[in-house]
Formats: C-alpha cells, sequence, structure tokens
C-alpha cells in the first residue's frame, strides 16, 4: 500500500471545475459511506474547499482515486486528469503538510485550512474510510501544521482587511474581550470584518445597515459567537459613541460619518479612544476625523500598504516553514521505514530460531545415538551457521549483480560495520 495525494486547486484548475468535483459535507458523508460498503477504494480522506478538491488515500492504484473522483462527479476522467496533479509516499506527506500548514494556500498562510482538514479527518473517520495508518500520517501532519505555526511567523501578519481590521483592533485596546464593534454597511468586506472580530472574541457587534435584510443575514451568521444588535441606518450618528471600533464600507458617494458626529460622540465617551476604519471609495468618514485626540482612523490604503508589508513577511516566513515542512516529512517516512523494517527484523528472528531449533533437535538426537559430544557440536555450529548465513549470502551476490554498483557497496560496508563493532570486546 502506497500513500497517494491526487486533486486539483487554484492553481491547476479553473473555479468551473473546481465547482464541478467540489463535495459539500453532505454529499461527501453519503459517498463514503458507499465507499466503506462497497468498494476497494475505501481508506480515503477527502478535503474540498473553495480553492481545492483533494483525495488521500492508501491505496495500491493511483488511478481508482482518480476514476472515482471523476465518476462521483460526472466528469471524463479523461478531461480531468489535465488539471489533476498526482504524488505519492514522501512527496503526498509533503504536500499534506504544506496544505495544512497553509503554504499551499491561495492566502499564503491563511489558518482556516487546518480546520478544514480536521474537519475532513473527522467525516471520514465517521464513515469509517479511515485506518490507523492514514490517520497516523494526518495526525503528523497536524502536528507539522502546529510546528509552522508556533516556530515561524508566516501565519501572524495580516494579509486580508477583514483580518488587518481585527489585528488592529487587538493592538490598540488591550482587552479586545470588552469591545463594542459597530460596522456601518453589512457587505461583503464589513461580513469579513465582522467575522474575524467575533472570532476574536469582542463583546459586541452593532450592525448598521440600509437592508434590514442584509443586516438580519450577517448577523445569523455570527450570533453564535457574539452578541448582536441591529439598528437603522438613520440611527448612526446618534449611536457612534456606544462604539470603541467603528468599521465602514457603504459604497455610499458621499460621507456618513461627519466630522461633528465624532466630536460629539467622543464627548458622551468621555475621550475614550476609538478605532475607525473606512473601507470605502469614496471615502465614508469624514478625514478631518484623524485630527482628533483619542481618534485612530485608517483608512484602505493605510490597510493596504500595512498588508503589502505582511505578506512579503509571510513569504520570508515560507522559506523556514518550506523547510521545515520537508524535515518533518523526511523524519515521518524514516519513522515508518524503521516500522517496517522492525516486522522484517521480528520475521528474521524467528526464521532463524525455527532453524536453531531443528538444528538443536538433529543435534540432540545424534547424543542420544551415543555420536561424540565434540564431534556433535562442531556439527551444530556448522550447520547452524551455514544456514544462517544463507540470506545474507544470497544478498550480497544479488546486490553485486545488480547494474547500481553503490547499492553492493554500502551493503558491504555496512556488514563490515557491524562485524567490527561485534568482534570488540563487551564490557
Amino acid at each position: 500500500m502506497s500513500f497517494f495525494a491526487l486533486g486539483v486547486n487554484h492553481q491547476t484548475a479553473s473555479v468551473e471545475l473546481r465547482e464541478q468535483i467540489a463535495f459539500n459535507a453532505e454529499r461527501l458523508a453519503t459517498l463514503l459511506h458507499e465507499q466503506h460498503q462497497h468498494s476497494a477504494l475505501k481508506d480515503l480522506v477527502v478535503v474540498s474547499t473553495c480553492n481545492r478538491t483533494e483525495v488521500y488515500a492508501m491505496t495500491e492504484d493511483a488511478d481508482s482515486i482518480l476514476n472515482w473522483l471523476a465518476q462521483v462527479n460526472n466528469i471524463d476522467v479523461k478531461q480531468l486528469i489535465h488539471h489533476v496533479y498526482r504524488y505519492e509516499n514522501a512527496q503526498a506527506i509533503t504536500h499534506l503538510m504544506r496544505v495544512a500548514s497553509g503554504l499551499d494556500s491561495l492566502m499564503l498562510g491563511e489558518p482556516q485550512i487546518l480546520g478544514q482538514v480536521k474537519s475532513a479527518l473527522a467525516l471520514s473517520k465517521d464513515a469509517e474510510t479511515v485506518s490507523p495508518e492514514l490517520n497516523g500520517i494526518f495526525e503528523y501532519a497536524f502536528y507539522a501544521a502546529k510546528r509552522v505555526r508556533s516556530e515561524t511567523s508566516v501565519g501572524s501578519h495580516a494579509v486580508s482587511m477583514g483580518y488587518a481590521v481585527a489585528q488592529l483592533a487587538s493592538q490598540v485596546f488591550s482587552h479586545p474581550e470588552k469591545l463594542t464593534v459597530m460596522v456601518v454597511a453589512a457587505g461583503e468586506m464589513n461580513s469579513l470584518v465582522a467575522k474575524h472580530l467575533a472570532e476574536m472574541g469582542v463583546a459586541k457587534i452593532i450592525i448598521c445597515n440600509r437592508s434590514r435584510e442584509r443586516a438580519d443575514q450577517l448577523a445569523q451568521e455570527i450570533a453564535h459567537q457574539v452578541e448582536i444588535e441591529i439598528i437603522p441606518f438613520a440611527a448612526l450618528a446618534q449611536n457612534l459613541h456606544r462604539a470603541d471600533v467603528i468599521s465602514s464600507c457603504t459604497g455610499s458617494l458621499h460621507q456618513v460619518i461627519e466630522y461633528k458626529d465624532v466630536k460629539s460622540a467622543l464627548k458622551s465617551r468621555r475621550y475614550q479612544q476609538m478605532l475607525m476604519v473606512d473601507l470605502a471609495v469614496p471615502r465614508d468618514i469624514d478625514p478631518k476625523v484623524e485630527s482628533l485626540d483619542n481618534v485612530y482612523l485608517y483608512g484602505v490604503d493605510d490597510l493596504q500598504s500595512v498588508i503589502d508589508e505582511n505578506l512579503a513577511q509571510r513569504r520570508q516566513a515560507a522559506v523556514e516553514a518550506e523547510f521545515m515542512v520537508n524535515q518533518l516529512a523526511t523524519q515521518l517516512m524514516t519513522q515508518q521505514k524503521v516500522k517496517e523494517a522492525s516486522g522484517t527484523i521480528q520475521a528474521y528472528r524467528q526464521h532463524s530460531e525455527e532453524i536453531s531449533q531443528k538444528e538443536l533437535t538433529h543435534a540432540l538426537e545424534a547424543l542420544q545415538h551415543g555420536h561424540a559430544a565434540e564431534q556433535v557440536l562442531q556439527e551444530f555450529a556448522h550447520r547452524l551457521t551455514q544456514k544462517l548465513m544463507h540470506p545474507t549470502s544470497i544478498l550480497l551476490r544479488e546486490a553485486a549483480k545488480a547494474e547500481n554498483p553503490d547499492y553492493f557497496e554500502w551493503l558491504q560496508q555496512h556488514l563490515q560495520d557491524v562485524f567490527e563493532h561485534e568482534r570488540k570486546p563487551k564490557h
């Protein structure tokens, strides 16, 4: 059995093709249960996100993975094969570690992928399509991802607007868990801001939006993490004082947060500091607000420069992370080879013991028939040595005949090293 990784991602396939072979959790659970019950390919984990669909499997036939992926998605395998990458054993392990660590992501170092891979493993475990060997590889990949996160800076710098706002809030305020946040407009950008801040653990998020329906939708997405309040857009000015952090991204042609309203809000707050983030173009917040004491105002350009610098730092840190992943993948392969060798050694020991017992029985019978003890012992030692050395002799002869002389030289040298070690007096 070999370990294979096979799939497509944002680098090898268009979004249209990725959509065709994407799986939602419910459908995938059904397919995995069917695999467990009916197919020879039943030791597998499927990772499916917006940017990738990958199958990780223990199998003797990688083509069976490709055929299954095409069949369950009603795609011609000849079409799919041009977009699929395939890795085996060491390369597959390295790829899985890179994926789990965020090194293979569209957004370098993004943290969500590790949770997605863990969820994929859990789904396959529920369907009983994960052997102990496959589970061990995934657990080691999670260990590698944890090492990358804790020992490199590949995931510690904000590289999205939403994440950057959350990072700013944690820098400006020492107790994020006490913060009240207001998002002005509930579009895609502010939705990401709200989700990152909710994950960070703020106390409350106030959603101020023109459309109640869109505000309700965002509220439903994050209500399990944070207290939510929805206010009408007309009530924006009189509620500014309640927010420690304000993120605005309305798409309006005119400013929606005026200098005088922020000045009034500061007075109501007894001049406690405020973080205001203007993600809109044209700008939502009067630039004069920046002149107010205790107000930190950031615009799109400010955040973009931070993001560009952080992305460069991530790329630099990724070099170190890649080296770490390759080392850990090599360690895992070495452990697996040692484990395989242990089985071979155990079998060889058992074989040797059987030979010893047969020769001992033969010697005891000779003694019982009155043969001279010295002669019996000499014959016993000779026969035992000949039979124990027979496999090694065959191995050396075959290695000498092989086309690659390096293997013979390596084997010969290491056997000599073992002999020298055994000749040394034991203390």
